[in-house]
């Protein structure tokens, strides 16, 4: 990457248009102290990101040279797996004891906020348990000399750090809170965790899932390099180059068939298209049950059949269309054998709609099985299995009942 001079303003809107990789090395080229400016401009949990990429020895002189309240922020808990909110979660901003006043957390936060963002004041007994929440308008309108036991929310609402992003994301959907306490299961008070950081992150995983349906690396951007882009994008390109042969293969292997009723030909784009669709719309579905976390475990086969059932009902409703297509248009050409040709168009739609649908359930099944990403290309293996199954089924069908 060329050498880029910026200002700590026009570095912080170029890390946060590019992928985390990108961006940290665009950070390694300026200096210490423009770096920092610059993440101390971004949403904590990107600035936790692109550290996260960069070596140790660049991240910790950051980090020393950022105030202890912005290191704490920045630095993501190991602890936890990547995609829960103890990764995500940053070091509490503002904690007292329950018998501080309102006007010892007034000057506290005084000076706090010259460092670091305060939205909350959390309130923990000596074991470091959360016991209420206080809010910049109790302490505008209280008495200075109420100590916070009086005046805070009791019970707050938590989150807790073994929670997938996706399942607190359904916990906190109609709360809206700015920031959420993270405790363990004690009620210790473990960090916070930005409303903001969480939907930004949700927001990317949705926006980048349609790119890796088709092999779009989940880092590339708008300001992504092309050669960069090409790396990312050329691989997958290649293997959907492989997978085709596999349909081009089917096709050949009955081109006997196709010289004989070369009228075959012109509907094998109709059923391989119309099938196609038929396997993406399950496979949008399926992925976005995945995504929220709305498919429940053991339901799987309860899918998968739903959607082989709407592939039947859907097949059957535009088979009929294309089978009376083929019946006019053989008839136009004087084909003796037209009620045969549109009956196999008929079937080959039924049948190829059908594992079309069953297959956009299962590809992203199989593959979050497997322990892969979902959307990981699986446009790409869903083209190839409607592709093989809707021109196999059409021309073993003609190659039967026409031919044979």
């Amino acid at each position: 990457m060329k050498k880029i001079e910026y200002d700590p303003q026009s570095l912080a809107l170029a890390i946060a248009q590019r992928g985390s990789r990108e961006a940290g090395e665009l950070l390694l080229q300026q200096d210490d102290a423009t770096a920092v400016a610059a993440l101390r401009a971004v949403n904590p949990a990107v600035a936790q990101e692109i550290l996260a990429g960069i070596s140790d020895e660049r991240r910790n002189r950051l980090l020393a040279a950022a105030t202890r309240s912005e290191a704490g922020q920045w630095v993501r808990n190991e602890t936890y797996d990547d995609g829960t909110i103890g990764h995500m979660m940053e070091a509490p901003t503002a904690t007292f004891a329950p018998e501080v006043t309102v006007a010892e957390a007034v000057e506290s936060i005084r000076e706090l906020v010259k460092r670091t963002f305060v939205t909350y004041g959390f309130v923990i007994d000596e074991a470091g348990r959360l016991g209420g929440i206080v809010t910049m308008r109790d302490l505008l309108l209280s008495d200075r000399a109420a100590p916070l036991r009086d005046i805070m929310l009791e019970d707050p609402f938590y989150l807790t750090p073994e929670l997938e992003l996706r399942e607190a994301m359904k916990l906190v959907l109609n709360r809206h809170f700015p920031v959420y306490p993270v405790c363990d299961a004690d009620r210790r008070l473990l960090g916070e965790i930005r409303g903001q950081a969480m939907f930004e992150e949700q927001a990317y995983e949705i926006s980048a899932q349609a790119g890796t349906m088709v092999g779009v690396d989940r880092e590339e951007r708008l300001a992504t390099p092309w050669a960069r882009s090409l790396k990312f994008r050329h691989p997958w390109l290649q293997l959907n180059l492989l997978t085709a042969f596999l349909a081009a293969a089917v096709v050949g292997a009955f081109q006997e068939t196709i010289d004989q009723v070369v009228i075959l030909a012109m509907f094998l784009p109709v059923l391989a298209g119309q099938s196609g669709n038929t396997g993406c719309q399950a496979l949008a579905v399926a992925l976005r049950g995945l995504t929220l976390g709305e498919l429940a475990p053991g339901k799987e086969r309860a899918l998968v059949m739903k959607e082989g059932f709407l592939g039947l009902l859907n097949g059957g409703l535009v088979g009929l269309t294309a089978g009376t297509g083929m019946f006019v248009v053989a008839n136009m050409q004087g084909n003796p054998k037209a009620p045969q040709l549109a009956l196999i168009v008929f079937i080959a739609m039924v049948g190829s709609c059908v594992i079309s649908g069953i297959s956009g359930a299962l590809i992203p099944l199989t593959l979050r099985k497997l322990g892969a990403d979902p959307a990981t290309a699986s446009s790409i293996f869903l083209t190839t299995a409607t592709d093989v199954a809707s021109m196999g089924i059409f021309l073993g069908l003609a190659t039967l009942l026409v031919v044979g």
